[in-house]
């Protein structure tokens, strides 16, 4: 992972959660060739474990395969509520929590 590649390191993006894509907002550009160009993915993975999806990947320069950064990503089911992380120097640290049921309880307002 490349710290001169990226403006912010794990920028925060609150509820956003990328399963796949890059952030290009925050790309410099290649700190080994010093080209701005396209990012790559690869290297992609996704493992099912313990009921936790887990989305891996390496974020690359188009032009010399230099690793900008390593991506990842979850998803899981805990109680009633669906929960999405991400975790990458180039795209950010995101996290979301989103209710299976029809109304999400804690979006209902108290009755007295």
């Amino acid at each position: 992972m490349c710290t001169g590649c990226v403006q912010k390191e794990y920028p925060d993006r609150g509820n956003t959660c990328l399963d796949n894509g890059s952030y290009l907002m925050n790309f410099l550009g290649c700190a080994n060739c010093q080209q701005r160009d396209f990012v790559l993915i690869s290297n992609k993975t996704m493992v099912d474990e313990d009921e936790e999806e887990i989305v891996t990947y390496l974020h690359k320069c188009k032009n010399c395969d230099h690793v900008i950064a390593r991506h990842e990503y979850t998803f899981s089911v805990v109680d009633d509520y669906q929960e999405y992380t991400m975790l990458c120097m180039l795209c950010g640290k995101g996290e979301d929590s989103i209710s299976v049921m029809p109304d999400d309880p804690r979006q209902s307002a108290p009755l007295f």
